[in-house]
């Protein structure tokens, strides 16, 4: 049977892992882009000679085919072996993570310390009875005082509402036995009966020009296979006729066009998705798609002499008195990034297209970003040389109490009224994948489309508990891996 030709919303992970599976076994594919560069937020950005990683990206995963995936894409001497460093800045000092007893006592002081004990005590006796937002489930599980030092300020910053409007799938998601709480319980309660604390991974591979050679590499490999990538050229419909979708029209620097597809790949927000069909989706599918959002991103990478550089890949700033969210250090994910004598400081701003923040000039932003550096205590007043701002739309699907209702109103409708319209990758799916999740939905879709399989890509998931933590005689990679589908499960 002759191969069927796939239009693929979107080239970063996920979609050009699609493509490059597709080209691969000889079928034909069509890959649209309405940016400028391939790798979505898993692009490096250049700007003079430096280079940014936007959000960070640790190569990690216990995914084989992933795995074996991104070393046929770049040879192994494009990886790097980096050291993994994060801390957590609370209240003018650095808290290791994953923290040591020593550490942690030593920054909040014994008494506190006690507290935070008594706090963790009291919540196993008397928890929250609503445990259906953020606040809620940690507090549950860490007691108040832990979740107002170390969860609320960040995940506030983060989400930019308070963490009692936060659904609780996102703590479940991404936390699991927090090293802080780990640490100071295991150093002040009997040790009896205590398991032995897992810790995170010490070392991540890492491109040497970051993450975006993954996906520039990708993309030539797709090209040179027959497919084709087109830039610039963003997808206003998907048509539909007898319960598929046939075809799409984009629109580009050399004006719209209709091309026709047997299969549609889509990365873009499935909100979009939605709202780009024709004939239009019902009213109630449409404001199921309207009522998701996302939170939006900007990075102001800040020069520096290499003397302000920090051993850490991050750190996360737990300071009110601060916009900034989170600190990269690109110096520490490769010296490829950054230039001799001198390190590039990402501070990373976490807010909403069209906010105040957003709409700030380049200079204003690049103003904040050194008085906050300089607040912060990271740098002298007047050591940063130079500037640039990196804007990022549509970074983090929100996790907001309505969000699960809305995406499975549109998965229903899609598999009923168009089932080779495909949804893939973190926007794609509004799910809070990383990259290793992200690239299995698009493998077992190709193998949906070419073998027939009956893949749910929907069952590959982030599980509950934290993908950077490895337990006791685990000497993989420390990631957990995705949740796969069984093929054929009822849908």
């Amino acid at each position: 049977m002759t191969a069927p030709h796939t239009v693929v919303i979107g080239a970063g992970p996920a979609g050009l892992t699609a493509a490059y599976e597709l080209t691969k076994r000889n079928a034909t594919v069509e890959v649209f882009e309405a940016d400028d560069v391939v790798g979505g937020i898993s692009r490096t950005v250049e700007r003079d000679g430096w280079r940014f990683d936007i959000g960070g990206h640790r190569f990690f995963t216990k995914v084989p085919q992933v795995e074996a995936l991104w070393h046929e894409i770049l040879p192994d001497e494009d990886f790097l072996l980096r050291p993994r460093m994060s801390r957590i800045y609370y209240r003018g000092k650095l808290y290791d993570y994953p923290l040591k007893a020593g550490n942690a006592l030593r920054n909040l002081g014994m008494l506190e310390a006690v507290r935070c004990v008594g706090s963790y005590l009291w919540a196993r006796i008397s928890p929250p009875k609503d445990q259906s937002h953020l606040a809620g489930w940690v507090t549950a599980r860490f007691g108040r005082r832990l979740f107002n030092h170390f969860f609320k300020t960040y995940n506030e910053k983060l989400w930019g509402v308070p963490a009692t409007e936060l659904s609780a799938d996102w703590a479940a998601q991404r936390i699991k036995n927090l090293s802080l709480s780990n640490a100071v319980l295991n150093a002040l309660l009997p040790k009896r009966n205590q398991k032995e604390i897992t810790s995170l991974i010490e070392e991540f591979n890492y491109p040497r020009y970051g993450p975006g050679m993954m996906w520039e590499r990708c993309a030539e490999h797709v090209e040179k296979r027959g497919g084709t990538i087109t830039l610039n050229t963003r997808v206003e419909t998907v048509h539909r006729e007898g319960g598929r979708a046939v075809g799409v029209t984009v629109t580009g620097p050399d004006g719209s066009r209709r091309v026709a597809a047997d299969h549609v790949i889509s990365s873009m927000p499935i909100s979009h998705l939605v709202l780009a069909m024709d004939p239009p989706a019902p009213p109630e599918v449409v404001a199921a798609a309207k009522d998701l959002f996302h939170r939006d991103f900007l990075t102001v990478a800040l020069v520096v002499p290499e003397e302000f550089s920090f051993p850490d890949n991050w750190i996360y700033i737990h300071a009110p008195e601060v916009k900034v969210g989170r600190i990269q250090n690109f110096g520490s994910w490769s010296p490829y990034l950054v230039k001799d004598g001198r390190t590039c400081l990402g501070l990373e701003y976490f807010l909403s297209i069209g906010d105040e923040l957003w709409n700030r000039s380049d200079e204003e932003l690049i103003a904040l970003g050194v008085a906050e550096l300089e607040q912060l205590g990271l740098v002298r007043p007047g050591s940063v040389e130079a500037g640039y701002v990196v804007r990022m739309p549509r970074a983090y699907p929100f996790y907001d109490f309505a969000y699960k209702d809305n995406v499975a109103t549109i998965r229903a409708w899609l598999e009923a009224e168009v089932p080779n319209v495909h949804p893939v990758g973190r926007n794609g799916m509004h799910r809070y994948n990383n990259a290793d999740h992200s690239m299995m939905t698009a493998l077992l879709t190709v193998s949906n489309i070419l073998d027939g399989t009956d893949h749910d890509v929907w069952e590959v998931n982030v599980e509950a508990e934290y993908h950077e933590e490895r337990g006791p005689g685990d000497h993989g990679t420390g990631r957990a891996a995705p949740v796969l589908p069984r093929a054929g499960v009822p849908r």
